[in-house]
């Protein structure tokens, strides 16, 4: 008789990230001492972070950290229950409120995590025998919260990377008495490409599909005072439901979705990551309440985000590296080798600039690339400092 296969033989065999590790260009993991927004302390030394989300960089500012230490000396450090039970404080209600206002839709609705908000609204709304319509190129967290529906009898097709064309072929399949859901990303994670948001409202129309953007990478990086991707369009009426995080530019841990009133009622009531979970803590909420007043009045800080990322891209162009198309906050170096990825991370990171590398199987092969996002607080120095060691290893490597 044959010996039953051990569960855990996948674990055992997994050696990749110790082969990287014994050759000192393992990119991950690396823990942060101290952070000063563009600038972070590793291991006493300190370096320009070129790879960060915090792209207003309100993470380190002093009355966002004020706010979060002010709601702990009232609330407490969590609210040791569910928002569907016991959860529940005046600072949840009061950002629900705002939010919903500063997106000009009638609702909103928090969620402990950016992640598991996707969660509570994919499976919640597509149920057995209705579609998911996916871009292939949408954030895991999406891909996951898809994966759960289709457990519960949903269907999931894709379509291929904001192709337009492809994703009309798509919705021509799909039965015409079927609910379908378009779900695609606002400002897409890895390249910082926008969505063609006018192009797929047209077809949610002409099929009868509803839509929901994931705004994470685009709110307080583009549209009007960066209200995200269905603001720059014009098109915040045409997008049924917009979701995000409030771990990017809100500096905080969390994440929400607003839409009609009823639909945001009907999650409220029936998603499983909501009323299983804990809510988001005092401190969090209270700083992304901090961080919206912030936002309404200082535009200035998303100006000088879009100048500080344009000065880069524009730099890294002039150099010769190849680069994803992006106008976002996003600029992604195509190096399309492995091994000269984790090389050439490396040397960055010895060099004082830190950024994100991205292999296989993150990404297809041939796609491998080094991820640098900024900030609104980098300073021109900083980025000189990026641009300079970029040039520097990418002519030692064969890169430009």
């Amino acid at each position: 008789m044959e010996k039953p296969k051990d569960l855990f033989k996948k674990c055992f065999d997994f050696t990749l990230a110790d082969e990287v590790k014994a050759q000192g260009i393992y990119p991950f993991f690396h823990p942060i001492d101290e952070t000063e927004g563009p600038v972070v302390c590793f291991a006493g030394r300190k370096m320009v972070m070129a790879g960060s989300n915090n792209y207003l960089g309100l993470t380190a500012d002093p009355r966002v950290k004020n706010a979060s230490i002010n709601a702990i000396n009232k609330y407490g450090t969590s609210c040791s229950g569910s928002r569907y039970m016991t959860g529940t404080v005046n600072l949840h209600i009061e950002l629900e409120e705002k939010l919903a206002d500063w997106f000009e839709k009638e609702r909103c609705l928090l969620f402990s995590t950016g992640y598991q908000t996707g969660q509570g609204i994919i499976p919640t709304l597509v149920q057995r025998g209705e579609y998911i319509v996916s871009d292939r190129d949408n954030h895991a967290s999406l891909v996951a919260a898809s994966v759960m529906a289709q457990g519960g009898g949903a269907n999931q097709v894709r379509y291929n990377h904001n192709n337009m064309d492809d994703l009309e072929r798509v919705l021509q399949k799909i039965p015409e008495n079927a609910g379908r859901l378009i779900v695609s990303d606002g400002v897409f994670s890895v390249s910082g490409e926008i969505v063609d948001l006018p192009k797929l409202v047209e077809l949610a129309k002409k099929y009868n599909a509803r839509i929901v953007i994931d705004d994470a990478h685009a709110v307080g990086v583009i549209g009007k005072g960066g209200r995200g991707t269905p603001s720059e369009f014009g098109l915040v009426n045409e997008v049924d439901l917009i979701m995000g995080t409030f771990s990017k530019t809100f500096g905080s841990l969390g994440g929400y979705v607003v839409g009609d009133r009823p639909v945001i009622n009907y999650i409220k009531h029936n998603a499983s990551s909501l009323i299983f979970s804990a809510s988001p803590t005092p401190a969090s909420v209270a700083a992304v309440l901090a961080t919206l007043d912030i936002l309404r009045h200082e535009p200035e800080l998303m100006e000088r985000l879009v100048a500080n990322t344009d000065y880069v891209r524009q730099g890294l162009l002039k150099a010769g590296f190849k680069l994803m198309p992006s106008r976002t906050a996003i600029v992604t170096v195509l190096i399309s080798d492995q091994m000269k990825t984790l090389v050439f991370w490396k040397k960055l990171f010895d060099a004082g600039v830190y950024v994100n590398a991205f292999i296989r199987p993150g990404v297809m092969p041939g796609h491998e690339a080094l991820r640098t996002s900024f900030m609104a607080t980098h300073e021109r120095h900083h980025l000189d400092k990026v641009i300079t060691e970029f040039c520097s290893i990418g002519r030692e490597l064969g890169v430009i």
